[in-house]
Parts: C-alpha cells; structure tokens; sequence
C-alpha cells in the first residue's frame, strides 16, 4: 500500500510560533463534504510522541519547512504559553491535512491525566482514535484503560509505535505489551528494517515492498524486499492474513486460504479496510518522528482505512425545553447542529471556539442560536443566546487561516461568538437544538486563591469568567462558610495552567491554603445567662434571659424549647431570644464556625414594661449562648465524605494501608468487572484536599474516586 500523493490569517499568541515555519496558506481548508473528511484524535500518555509525530506528517506532507521541538516551544500544537512552560501539551490542538482531495483533522490531545477533559473533548470531535505508544516506554495503564473505553464507544483505532529512532527502542518488546494489553486483532502491517543497526524503512507485509526512508526526502523510495527481509517476516505475514481473514465477512476465505489457495493481496486490503473502519481490527505501524518513518504509511491508514463522518453516529439532541426531536444525519443541507469543544480568549478577537460540526453547515455572516445547558453543577449556568457569525477559520494549530463555511463533519474555529463555552451546541436562530453533553470528569482537588489588592478583585473576577468558560473541567466556588475564592481543578498541573492562564492576563493573585469548614457543638449540657441592660436617655435596653443547653445527636439540627411560666418574658419576645440564639450559632462560639446539633431550652428571664424591645432580647439570646460556651465544653466537629475508589486489584492492599492513615474507616470492597475492585470508606475532608493527586501516584495513574459529605464527626483531640 501507498500513498499517491483572500486576507492574511489572523494568529493567535504563541511562544515562537509555528507561523514562521509554515508554508504559504493564507487560506484555509475547507472541506466539500462528509465523506471527505477524516477527525482522528492522538491519544497516549504524556511523553509518547504524540505532538512531534504531528510534526513529522505535517513536515512529510510540505505543510512546514522543518520539524518544530518541544523544548524551544516551536511545534505547531503546543503554542500554548502553558505548554511551552511544561515541555508537554496542556490543550487539545487541531492540525488539518489535504491528502488527494480528503481532508484528515488531526486532534492532538494531551496525555497528563490532569487535562483529561482536553482529552474527552478531542475525542468527542473525533471518529476514530491513534493510539500513540512510545517503544522506549511502552504502554501505561492510563492508556489501556482508556482503550476500554473506546472499545464500549466502538471508536475505529490503530496503534502507532514511536520513537524507533532512539537508542533503547524495543519495538518486538512493546508489540508484545500492546497485544497482551489490547487484545489479539492488534496487527503490524510493516515490520521495520534495519540497515547498519539503525531502523531505515518498512516492508509491507502485504505488498511485500520495501519503503527506505534513510534519504532525507519527504517521500520514501519503495523497492522489492529482498529474499531474506521476506522469509524473515513470513511468521508476521501469516498472523495478519489470518486477522484480517477472520474479520472478513467472506465466509469462505479462510477455507480457501487454510487449503492453500493464495488470497488476492487487493481482496485483502478491502476486508483491511473494512475490519479498520468497523472498529474490529486494529493496525500496527512503526513510526520515528525525526526521520519520518513510516509517515506515509500512516497517513494512507488516516485517508483510505479510517471512517468519514458519515459511518459514525451522532450525540442525541433534543429541544432547548429537553423534548426529543429528529434524529440528526450528517448532512451538510440539515438542520445545523455543532459543539463547541474548546474555547480560548484571543487579546485580539476575543473568544474563539473550536467547533465540530455535526449536522448543517456553518456560514459566514449567519444568525445562530448558541445555547449551554445541564453544567450549573460545575458553576456553568443555563445560558441562551443568539448571535451571529462573522468569521470562521481553519485552525493549523494557534495559525487560524480564513475559511467561508464549514460542512457537517468538519471541523472550524469562530471567534467572537461572546457568549458560547465549551461544551455549548451552536444550532439555527429558528431551531435551536440542545446536543448530550459528553462525559466529563469531576474536579477534586480545591485551590484556594485572592486577589493581591482589593483593587485586582474586578480583574480576578472577569478573568475566571473567560477562564472557566473554555475549562468545563474547572468548578470556581466561593465558600459560604470559610468566604474563600476555591478553584476545583484535576490537579496540580492543572492548576498550574489555570494560575498561569490568569496571571497572562494581569490578574495579580496569591494562594492560600484551603480552609476546611469546621462546626461547633456543645460536648455537654450547660447553662447561660443573659443580661442585657443599658440606660443612656430616652428608652432604654432591658432584657434578661436564663437558657440551659444540651447537644443533640449528630445531624439533629437546632431545637429552641420555651419552659418559662408566669409571662417573665412576654410571648412576643420568645422568638426574639430564639433569634439571638441563631445569629450566635452561625457566628460561631470559639472558632468562628457555626454551632450544630443543639437543643435551647429557655427556662427563665425578666422583662421591662417599657425598655424591653425585641432588640434587646436578641442581644440578651447571643448572650446566654455566649456565656453558657463559656462554663461548658465547646468540640469542634471536621466533616467526613463518603468515598468511592475504583482501582485495579493490584492496588488494593496499597490504597487500603492509604486510607487508614489519612484516619479513613474502611466500609466495604466490592468488584467493578474485570480487574478492577470498588473500596468504600469514609475520610475526612482535611485527608481529601489533594487525594486525587495522590492516589494517581500510588496505583500508577489507574486509581479514580468520586465523594460526597457524610456527616460532621468531632476533631480528634478535641473535648
């Protein structure tokens, strides 16, 4: 197999940028329709090569004039500041490619599980998936669990092998581990040759060519393999003829072909193709980024085996009411539906979404409807508007390069759109449609930040604005209790990313560290007094009240019981002294934390017939609890979540030896299918801020956990 081969573009800021590598494209691609579009997301861990094999198709197809380097910061994906800082992409990034008429979107995502929801989003746009494994590092557990989930999806993948070029390379080593990790339909069509020690071209186990790239040519020259090079990949060449065979729906080719009839090598491409667009069978190609192995390979399995638009389904979408409507088709002439999978602030065009269109096409100069609905959770709220389209672009990376539509199936930037976030359905001005959300993770780790200056308050709040609404994996709180500013982030490096994204745009700001909201109980009964008496002219204050306390059972709330007798406080200031009371419990007595779980008993008091006012006897309230704390034992009480941890039986005994030193209580295990176990327990809050950090590191990235408040429990150490 081979393959045959109006204004300046406005640019977003990046560090070194791609556009002084880029050929002249003023304009940008814009595809004619479905089927000639490919969406393919690069997944893999941080590290594997995903953003550098980027480079090396862009460079093999003349899109670039040379290969940019993460460490300089000048690769067409990570332009991102963020990126640049990190030497690995924090974003996903689209780079498009126009191969004989069909155009292949490349979604570059990030591989730190910190920015799974860059991840998600890309796969979300995405028809099919490229599994990028190092062969120096081998696969992560991360990955093959992310393989499952594909898999459930039906997502269409292949596996490309990276860095053949490096010294401790074990291509045969990190097939093995990709099989075993897989499953069995995962197969190399090319085997690497080596010449001189080194990896300098494929043999197609298929065609029986060779492809050297050992020039420094774009484009391989292909040759016969010769007699040793076949006979030595004969075992290979077997096992991907029976794969492929055993997902042909020609019943009667592997009859033919155990009898020793000889398959037609273009029946076999076909069934090759089939088996890959179906999601049944995955194809195996070595790659090396910096000599571009097996570049034009891959970009042929990208055009000719992966699935348009028009094979894969499309999300649910119902009405802005939530009714159900049509089902939607990817045809460019209907009703317009598009997802905005990320959102970005440009200093100079102001928001600028990177958009998949599903249904429709988007226009130039065309009123729509941008509506975000079901994320209020996350601090989104429902928001609906309508707009209209001024520009749309074809982003290279942080190149945006003008395009005048954009078909179902494609995939376009539009900018200054002001209201539209990530995760939003952009649909026609009359028939606006809601599309499903896709899944996105819960941010469990809380970062408590200020501003430097009252000043910067204004600028902080505008700038988390623009910052949560491209970040839906981004929850910004303001604690009611402790009154501190929470970022809920995936963890470190993603607040990281956020904090820098802020700091860019002038917000002087500072963190803290995050205060967990505590309560205040009585730890046994007591009695108070209180007297408020004042005389200064004119009316004066006159209150007094006896009150006895006792705490109540964990989660009883607040009782006020009024024992007194013979009208020593008139009935219209009971609730007065209730009042008082209150207002006390949620200032707090020693602590500064609301009081919890307690019954008020007023047993006594006096009054005045002309100075008592219902002022006075709410001051007289606060008082008694005030002095009533003070001859009693105040405990102070921490809350407790209920956690859930999903990990593979591997980490059980590790996480569970965790647990009981962060004073967890264990409640249960049970199976989550397969390898994997569910632990329950109960932890408190103050053992949770940075849980989700640290349990990635104790089960190598596999571990995940989902909380919720329990209860209140008392501090240890505490009366």
């Amino acid at each position: 197999m081979s393959v045959k081969g109006t204004k300046d573009a406005a640019r977003t800021p990046g560090r070194g940028g791609p556009d002084v590598r880029r050929a002249d494209a003023a304009a940008g691609i814009a595809a004619q329709a479905p089927a000639q579009v490919r969406n393919v997301a690069l997944v893999g861990h941080s590290g594997a090569g995903k953003t550098m094999l980027v480079e090396a198709l862009l460079a093999a197809h003349g899109m670039i004039s040379r290969k940019g380097s993460i460490a300089d910061g000048t690769t067409v994906s990570d332009s991102d500041p963020s990126a640049v800082h990190q030497q690995r992409s924090v974003t996903l990034s689209v780079v498009p490619l126009l191969i004989d008429g069909t155009k292949v979107n490349l979604l570059d995502t990030p591989g730190y599980p910190d920015f799974i929801g860059e991840l998600r989003a890309g796969l979300r746009a995405a028809d099919a998936a490229l599994f990028v494994v190092s062969a120096v590092d081998g696969i992560d557990a991360t990955t093959t669990a992310l393989w499952g989930e594909c898999e459930n999806a039906g997502t269409p993948r292949a596996v490309v092998i990276t860095r053949l070029d490096h010294p401790r390379a074990d291509y045969d080593g990190v097939l093995a581990a990709c099989q075993r990790a897989f499953g069995e339909s995962v197969l190399p069509l090319y085997v690497p040759v080596r010449t001189g020690g080194e990896f300098t071209g494929l043999l197609g186990l298929l065609s029986g060519t060779v492809s050297d790239y050992s020039s420094a040519e774009p484009s391989p020259s292909t040759s016969e393999g010769g007699p040793e090079e076949v006979s030595g990949s004969e075992a290979a060449r077997g096992q991907l003829i029976e794969g492929i065979i055993a997902e042909s729906e020609d019943e009667t080719l592997m009859d033919r072909y155990l009898g020793g009839e000889d398959i037609d090598t273009d029946v076999l491409i076909a069934d090759l193709e089939t088996a890959v667009e179906r999601g049944s069978f995955f194809p195996v190609i070595p790659t090396s980024a910096t000599t571009g192995l097996g570049t034009a390979e891959l970009l042929e399995i990208l055009t000719r085996a992966f699935p348009s638009p028009l094979e894969r389904g499309l999300p649910e979408a119902t009405g802005l009411a939530g009714g159900r409507t049509a089902a939607l088709a990817c045809d460019p002439a209907g009703p317009l539906a598009a997802e905005v999978v990320r959102t970005t602030v440009d200093p100079f065009l102001g928001r600028v979404c990177l958009v998949r269109v599903f249904s429709g096409t988007l226009r130039e100069d065309t009123a729509v409807h941008v509506a975000g609905h079901g994320l209020a959770e996350r601090g989104h709220q429902d928001h609906d508007a309508d707009e209209r389209l001024t520009h749309l672009y074809s982003p290279l990376g942080a190149n945006l390069r003008p395009v005048q539509f954009c078909v179902a199936g494609d995939i376009c930037a539009v900018a200054k759109l002001g209201s539209a976030e990530t995760g939003d359905t952009i649909s026609g001005k009359d028939q606006p449609l809601l599309l499903a959300t896709w899944e996105m993770p819960e941010p469990l780790m809380p970062v408590a930040i200020e501003a430097d200056s009252r000043s910067d308050e204004d600028a902080l709040a505008r700038s988390l604005a623009k910052v949560a609404a491209g970040d839906p994996t981004l929850r910004v709180e303001r604690n009611s209790e402790t009154h501190q500013l929470i970022l809920w982030c995936m963890g470190e490096a993603h607040a990281e990313v956020v904090l820098d994204r802020l700091r860019d745009q002038g917000v002087k700001l500072h963190t803290l560290e995050v205060v967990t909201p505590l309560r205040e109980t009585f730890a046994a009964p007591a009695s108070g007094h209180g007297r408020h008496v004042k005389q200064s002219g004119g009316h004066g204050q006159y209150a007094v009240c006896d009150i006895d306390v006792e705490p109540l059972a964990r989660g009883g709330g607040f009782e006020f019981v009024d024992k007194t007798v013979g009208g020593v406080i008139p009935g219209t200031f009971i609730s007065s002294v209730e009042k008082g009371v209150r207002a006390q419990m949620q200032k707090g007595l020693t602590a500064g934390f609301p009081v919890v779980d307690l019954r008020v008993t007023l047993v006594g008091g006096k009054a005045h017939s002309v100075d008592s006012s219902d002022a006075a006897f709410q001051a007289a309230g606060a008082l008694a609890l005030r002095e009533a704390a003070a001859a009693g034992r105040i405990q102070l009480l921490e809350p407790v979540s209920s956690v859930s941890i999903t990990v593979s039986d591997e980490h059980v005994g590790a996480v569970m030896s965790d647990l009981s030193s962060r004073r967890g209580r264990l409640t249960g295990t049970d199976s989550a299918g397969g390898e994997l176990t569910e632990i329950s327990a109960e932890v408190p809050d103050q053992e949770l801020l940075k849980y989700s950090v640290e349990l990635r590191a104790l089960t190598a990235g596999t571990g995940r956990f989902r909380r919720s408040y329990l209860r209140h429990d008392p501090v240890p150490g505490n009366p």
